[in-house]
Order: C-alpha cells, then sequence, then structure tokens
C-alpha cells in the first residue's frame, strides 16, 4: 500500500486524485504554480509544495521540480492526472529511476504509442481497422501531394505528437494541402515540441466513439465500454455520454467488435493502467482506428456512472501491483451518464477564454447530479492554463432521464463574474437532433451556424 502520493496536476483532477486517495488512507501531495496558490487542490492536500511561475514550462511541465517536491516530501508514487507529463515516457522513466512509481503505463508502453502514425501501424498489426493514409511521417509537401493523390482528398493532417485538436488541418485540395501541410507543422512544433506529421483519408462526419480499458500488471485487460465524444468545437469534446447512442441503438455489435479491438492493441502494447482507445464509425457502421489516451480521460466520470467502477482508485491499485478483481464477464453496464464540460469561456467572442474573478458560484444538486470541480465563489481563474473549471456529470436510468436530469441541472448552475459555457450547452440539450441522438463531429459546428443563437442568447 502506497502511504503518500503526489499528485503532478492542478484544477479539477487533483482534486478527483485527492478524493480517491482519501478514500485509501493515503496521504497526498499537491504541487502549484505561483498562479494556483488559492486553488482548491491545495486546500486539500495534507501537504502542498510550489513548484515555480504561472506559465506551466516553468512549473507543471518542470520534471526536475516535481520530482525535487516528491523527493523532499518522501511520496511512494506520482499521479499525473491527464494533460501536462502524463504522456510523457521520459518523466516515467525518471520517476522509476528515482523509485518513485508513475501510476499510468510503462515508458514502453508509452513509447509502443508515441505518436499517432506508430499508433496506426500497431493498429494494424493488431488486425484492427485504420483510415487510408500515409505510411508514417510525412517530411515534405511533395510527398503530402503524392500521399495525397493516392488516398484521394478530403484528407486530414495530423500531428503525430499532437492533442487536444492542435497541429491538425483538412485539405480539400492541393494548394489547401499545402498550406495546412505547413502550418499544421508549424503548430505542432509550437504546441508539442515535435513538427512531424502525416495524412489520413478525411471521414466526413463521423461519430467520435472511445473504449475505457484497464490493464493489470499481470497482463489481464477488459473493458468498460464505449463514450460518444462526438459534440466536438473544433476537435475539443464540448458534450460527452455513455453509453453511445448510435451503438445503444443502430449498431449494437459494434460493442463487442471495437471492445475487442481496443484490447487487442493493449495486448500488443503490454499496456498496464487506465487508458482509453479512440475510434471513429462512418455512416455505414464501419469503424476505425485513431490513437490510444495513455491516461485517465477528463470523460472518465460517465464511465463511473455507468458500470459503478471507480477509475482513479483502480489506476492506484494497479500501480501498487493488485491484480483486476473484475473479468469482462462482471462488467454491467447500467442507465446513462452524460458530461458537460463547463469552460470558462465566451461563445459568442469565438469561445475566447474568460479568464478573472468568479463572483458567485453555486453548482447543482440532486439525485443523479455529479460535479467535479475546483472553482468556488472567489477563485480567480488564471489565463496560463485550460479553460475548464468543471464537469457537470448527470446519470438516469435511461438517456432521456440523463438529458433531463442535465437540463435541469445546466438550469441551476450559477457562476458569475467571468463567461462559461452553460447557455450553450443549455441549448444543445435542447435542439431536436441531439435529443434522438443523430449528431456527428459536425454538430457543433452546423449547430452555430443555424438558427440556434437566439436560443443560446435566451439561455446565457
Amino acid at each position: 500500500m502506497f502511504e503518500k502520493i503526489l499528485i503532478a496536476n492542478r484544477g479539477e483532477i487533483a482534486v478527483r486524485i485527492i478524493r480517491a486517495c482519501k478514500e485509501l488512507s493515503i496521504r497526498t501531495v499537491a504541487v502549484y504554480s505561483e498562479a494556483d496558490a488559492n486553488s482548491m487542490h491545495v486546500q486539500l492536500a495534507d501537504e502542498a509544495i510550489c513548484i515555480g511561475r504561472p506559465p506551466a514550462s516553468e512549473s507543471y511541465l518542470r520534471i526536475d521540480r516535481i520530482i525535487s517536491a516528491a523527493e523532499i516530501a518522501d511520496v511512494d508514487a506520482i499521479h499525473p492526472g491527464y494533460g501536462f507529463l502524463s504522456e510523457n515516457a521520459h518523466f516515467a522513466d525518471v520517476c522509476e529511476s528515482c523509485n518513485i512509481r508513475f501510476i499510468g503505463p510503462s515508458s514502453h508502453a508509452m513509447n509502443a504509442l508515441a505518436d499517432k502514425a506508430l499508433s496506426r501501424n500497431l493498429a494494424k498489426k493488431a488486425g484492427v481497422p485504420v483510415p487510408p493514409g500515409s505510411e508514417g511521417i510525412v517530411e515534405n509537401e511533395q510527398d503530402a501531394l503524392v500521399v495525397a493523390k493516392r488516398i484521394g482528398y478530403p484528407v486530414m493532417i495530423k500531428a503525430v505528437a499532437g492533442g487536444g485538436g492542435r497541429g491538425m488541418r483538412v485539405a480539400h485540395n492541393d494548394i489547401s494541402l499545402v498550406k495546412g501541410f505547413h502550418t499544421a507543422r508549424t503548430e505542432a512544433e509550437k504546441c508539442f515540441g515535435n513538427s512531424g506529421v502525416y495524412i489520413e483519408k478525411l471521414i466526413e462526419s463521423p461519430r467520435h466513439i472511445e473504449f475505457q480499458i484497464l490493464a493489470d500488471q499481470k497482463g489481464h485487460i477488459i473493458h468498460l465500454g464505449e463514450r460518444d465524444c462526438s459534440i466536438q468545437r473544433r476537435n475539443q469534446k464540448v458534450i460527452e455520454e455513455a453509453p453511445s447512442p448510435l451503438i445503444d441503438g443502430k449498431y449494437k455489435k459494434l460493442r463487442e467488435k471495437m471492445g475487442k479491438a481496443a484490447i487487442r492493441i493493449a495486448e500488443i502494447a503490454r499496456y498496464v493502467g487506465a487508458g482509453t482507445v479512440e475510434f471513429i464509425v462512418d455512416g455505414q457502421g464501419n469503424y476505425f482506428f485513431l490513437e490510444v489516451n495513455k491516461r485517465i480521460q477528463v470523460e472518465h466520470p460517465i464511465t463511473e456512472e455507468t458500470t459503478g467502477i471507480d477509475l482513479v482508485r483502480y489506476q492506484i491499485m494497479i500501480a501498487m501491483g493488485e491484480p483486476l478483481r473484475h473479468s469482462q464477464s462482471d462488467i454491467e453496464f447500467k442507465g446513462h451518464a452524460i458530461e458537460c464540460r463547463i469552460n470558462a469561456e465566451d461563445p459568442f467572442d469565438d469561445f475566447r477564454p474568460s479568464p478573472g474573478r468568479i463572483d458567485m458560484y453555486y453548482q447543482p444538486g440532486g439525485r443523479g447530479v455529479r460535479v467535479d470541480t475546483h472553482a468556488y465563489g472567489g477563485y480567480v481563474v488564471p489565463p496560463n492554463y485550460d479553460s475548464m473549471i468543471a464537469k457537470l456529470i448527470t446519470f438516469g436510468k435511461d438517456r432521456r432521464e440523463a438529458m433531463d436530469k442535465m437540463s435541469r441541472a445546466l438550469g441551476e448552475y450559477m457562476v458569475t463574474g467571468v463567461k462559461t459555457t452553460i447557455g450553450f450547452q443549455q441549448a444543445i440539450l435542447q435542439d431536436p437532433n441531439f435529443r434522438r441522438g443523430v449528431y456527428s463531429t459536425a454538430f457543433v459546428e452546423q449547430f452555430l451556424s443555424g438558427a440556434r443563437r437566439e436560443l443560446i442568447e435566451e439561455k446565457s
């Protein structure tokens, strides 16, 4: 049993990890930047250590400072949360070399899935379908044009080290391909320190569906069903739900096929811990592998609600060497869960971040309502990090009940002093296509260009 864990993260995920540790009677150490001195995770942890100035590059991304804090606090393990260093194989190696357990996959597994181009090849080895595309990194625009001609437009240019929708561009012809190729490379270098990109066929207006997996150190792997993450803005998720209305309705047989495919990929990568295998599904029910997220996901609570399994607790137990306590046949899916990411952003100003002081904060409650947050009245949302201030999750016996609870909960949510996405998400919950479960990754773009603006304004 670990006695003390350092959380190398901030915000709501740091609070979530602290709660899991407290339930396991494990002491916690928070690290924080100067901008986060008054953040909730700092208040809730047993100990807290400042590791630098507000920019992430001077604090949460500084491996040396995090390791120094871990050694000063004499911790047994480090939980990286998501983002920042959570998928950094070098960080995992440094932790192990310092005799500190990294709560996540091994550096071997992370390297096997180190970039999206390598992951495509691993998926093909596992016999899992991938979209047509380049065999690896595309080095120059001439090679890019050759690949695009072979697979046909439209194509997607993707950063091999990408995430969060960055380093991605769509091209419909040679001119937009050349422009997008250089733009994606520049953005990828700036965001990830790696300018490598690859090209694959664009599957237009697909569903984005991911499978949660758990793997112990003995090689036992299970999946916990799917999440539908198709409601996106600029490739960043806005609303997620489990199970997927598409799979629960039209394509029930896909759950078993895609679940087995996710497990095969994890087996070949020798994956350990919690992870997510992402797919897209086209209009004919064909599925294609996208990537593996080698960490806990932002949207993990909806899987917890529909399976009754605490994923963060399981992460910690697996890192301690505990075997999985569930087999695949043990997993039961009950009810329906929806998550809205509440961001401090202005929907009427191109979703520009809205940092600043929260004057009043009142979060909804009641049966079937969960809020994961680090925000409170008087909290100052810093401009240095992701703008998400909370995750609102509702659970019901079926999808309709979960939607009705979400509509009610969004209506109760009151945040003043900063702009938020609450009204925008309320409007989506009232959209007839969303309520029927008929949507794709193009939904938000179509929604914003349609006649829904008045409803958003009314809800805001």
